[in-house]
């Protein structure tokens, strides 16, 4: 099993931030919502506050990440499991240092044209309660 962390980092307009796989990595190409790897001895929050600062270069304090909801998911290699964190604030700009681009979407927008932003289908199940919340 492997744990991975990820942010709903949602602005002040209830478009919420997704990035795209860069070339070269697995399930390049498609849209994520930022986080990564729980490392060996981590707590998810810990990972997830360094994870933003690395792939985006902001800041996020712990109590800015309200636990919202989760992913589990079987693919061929190996079974994800991925809390999902909803964060409205945050320090900086975000920028897409590891990613191919970013872009901001209503999770609604995001259901309607999912051709246009193709997600990892671990992440599927998360837009509906996404679009419920905002």
């Amino acid at each position: 099993m492997t744990l991975v962390v990820a942010a709903a980092l949602v602005d002040p307009d209830g478009r919420v931030l997704i990035a795209q796989r860069p070339e070269g990595k697995a399930m390049a190409g498609l849209w994520e919502f930022p986080g990564g790897k729980v490392e060996a001895g981590e707590r998810p929050e810990d990972a997830l506050i360094r994870e933003l600062a690395e792939e985006l270069s902001i800041t996020v304090r712990e109590p800015c990440l309200a636990p919202f909801t989760f992913a589990s998911h079987s693919y061929e290699n190996f079974h994800l499991l991925m809390p999902l964190y909803v964060c409205r604030r945050w320090e900086g700009t975000p920028v897409a240092s590891h990613h191919a681009a970013l872009k901001w979407i209503r999770p609604r927008d995001l259901m309607r044209d999912a051709c246009a932003y193709p997600m990892p289908a671990a992440d599927l199940p998360l837009l509906p309660m996404l679009r419920d919340l905002l």
